[in-house]
Formats: structure tokens, sequence, C-alpha cells
């Protein structure tokens, strides 16, 4: 991993991505940061679900990842390492390693598949994936992106490739974390990072 691609991981903020200009698998990802408030507070169990159902039906459906998942992963490794620190006191947090580590199982798999077939380089740093070119619409139109969808190439294949490349970059910091975990999906996590 690059220094630049750490640096941007360690201090992209939430409010520096444009997410309602970001594509997931049904819609954009304009309620992303509302769901990483939510599960970063780790207090409402019945909420974190909700949240944490939104965001993983939307960032990865049936081994395809999207435009937002790689921002996505930064924001949830974030929120799997403080759960990682609190689930010894908080039953919430204990719940949420679990359930952020099955996540992140789709994504890694996801990632495994497209790195054994033939795929471009990806783009040379993460933040590329938010040049303007790249970005939907600023003003959500139904209409104009089910246009965009329509066309032959959506997503340039280096962008594409982009989307898998960088969240395995992230989710790459997790394996030093994972090794004192226990429970069965961070077990196999750990396994196939």
């Amino acid at each position: 991993m690059t220094d630049s691609t750490l640096q941007y991981i360690e201090n992209v903020k939430v409010q520096d991505i444009p997410w309602h200009r970001l594509t997931t698998t049904y819609k954009r990802a304009t309620d992303f940061p509302k769901c990483f408030e939510i599960l970063s507070d780790m207090n409402d169990k019945d909420a974190i679900e909700m949240a944490g159902e939104e965001i993983a039906m939307d960032i990865e459906h049936q081994s395809t990842l999207w435009q937002a998942t790689p921002f996505a992963c930064i924001f949830l490794y974030r929120i799997f390492k403080k759960a990682l620190e609190d689930r010894d006191k908080n039953p919430v947090a204990d719940y949420l390693v679990s359930e952020l580590a099955e996540l992140f199982v789709y994504i890694v798999e996801a990632v495994n598949i497209v790195e054994n077939m033939e795929h471009p380089d990806p783009l040379v740093n993460f933040k590329d994936m938010l040049s303007k070119e790249y970005l939907w619409f600023e003003v959500y139109d139904e209409e104009e992106d089910e246009m965009r969808w329509e066309e032959e190439d959506v997503f340039p294949d280096d962008l594409y490739y982009s989307f898998y490349y960088y969240s395995k970059q992230v989710l790459i910091l997790l394996k030093p974390l994972l090794k004192e975990t226990d429970d069965e999906w961070s077990k196999k996590l750990y396994e196939i990072i």
C-alpha cells in the first residue's frame, strides 16, 4: 500500500465525500453519513441493525461492488476498530464486530474473484475516484440516472476495478486487528485477506 493511500484512508472525513453523487446497488449513498453515525454510536442495537443492513445491501450485492463501496469501507473500518476496543464492555459493540466482519468477508470475497480475472490497473490514487468526470449528477434525477445506466461503459474499466482494489486496501488494514478475535466471521476474514 502506498503512503498516499494510507494517508487518505487515515485522514479523509465523512464530509469530504460527495455521497449524494456516488452510486450504490439501488440508489445513491446520500444517507451513508447518517448510517455511519448510528453505527459509531453503538447504542441502539435495532437502529444499528437497520443502518447496517442499509449500508450492506448498498455496497455489495452478489459479489458486485459499487462506487460508494471503497469510501464506505474507510468509515466502516474505523467503526470496526472502535467496536473491537469497546466489545468487552458494550454488548452492542460486540454484536457490531461480528456483523461488520461478515460484511467485510463478502467484500473481500468479491475482490478476490475480480483479482483472479484479467483486469486493468487501478486509478493511481484513492481520491481519483472522486474526479468530476466519474461523479454522478449533482442533483438526483431518477430518469437521468436510468439513462446513464443504459450507457455501454457506465464506469471505465480502471475506475470499476478501483472499486475493488481500494476496498481491499482498506480492509487489509484489519488483518493485525483480527489476530485476537474469536468470532467465526472475524476468523474467516483473517484467513481470506
